[in-house]
């Protein structure tokens, strides 16, 4: 099967294609230029992979929580493409997926993903449900020392690994716990891949315009978190 990946949610921007079983993968590391680097991204990936865009049989797309404006700059992105191909378009949510990324973690994974400041999204899954991709979509927010507490309660229970990216505040406190940090710099494009290619099937190119970012917040007519 052939699918191209897009991941802008947070902290890090890259594109992968599938190919008949083969990864290529392009990575950024300016996120915060996702808008200018995106396009140019998807097209290094594709020419590296050598495959023509016509041979595409899907778009999957990273659909969050995660940044407001990198989430609308991929969705953008990816909606143009698949619309333009006349393809479907696949959203990946993104807390399991990075979540599952951790292929040989076993115990409990929790994902976690910075929301407003000083709030945390969080997510907990068990490794068997992961490799199963039985994901649910039970995502929690609060602060830094509520996601520390609940890492502590999932630790006292057994294995419990907390996977996130550049999560200065919530290091220290998760130090008091049994509970293991791991940066997520290792979570990609590349992840989406196989998720796209079980979620596939439930994916129509005429409902398009019915797939949305993940925010996990409303906001105001100003732009602001409400």
């Amino acid at each position: 099967m052939n699918i191209l990946a897009i991941e802008c949610t947070h902290e890090a921007l890259s594109a992968a294609v599938l190919r008949s079983g083969v990864v290529t993968e392009a990575l950024c590391a300016d996120w915060k230029k996702s808008a200018e680097s995106l396009v140019p991204l998807v097209e290094q990936v594709m020419t590296e992979s050598r495959l023509n865009r016509q041979e595409l049989e899907c778009i999957a797309i990273s659909s969050g929580p995660g940044s407001f404006t990198a989430l609308r700059i991929g969705m953008s992105a990816a909606k143009g493409i698949a619309y333009g191909l006349g393809i479907p378009l696949v959203p990946v949510p993104t807390m399991p997926a990075m979540a599952a990324s951790l292929r040989a973690a076993a115990g409990t994974v929790m994902a976690v993903i910075p929301a407003r400041k000083g709030e945390y999204y969080y997510a907990s899954y068990r490794s068997e449900d992961l490799s199963s991709r039985l994901w649910h979509d039970e995502v929690r927010r609060g602060s830094a020392a509520d996601v520390a507490n609940a890492a502590a309660d999932l630790a006292r229970s057994g294995e419990t690994v907390v996977v996130g990216r550049k999560l200065i505040e919530l290091i220290p406190l998760l130090a008091g716990s049994s509970a293991e940090y791991l940066e997520a710099d290792f979570f990609s494009a590349s992840f989406l891949l196989f998720a796209a290619e079980k979620l596939f099937a439930r994916a129509d190119a005429a409902g398009l315009n019915g797939v949305t970012p993940d925010y996990r917040q409303t906001f105001s007519l100003n732009g602001g978190g409400v």
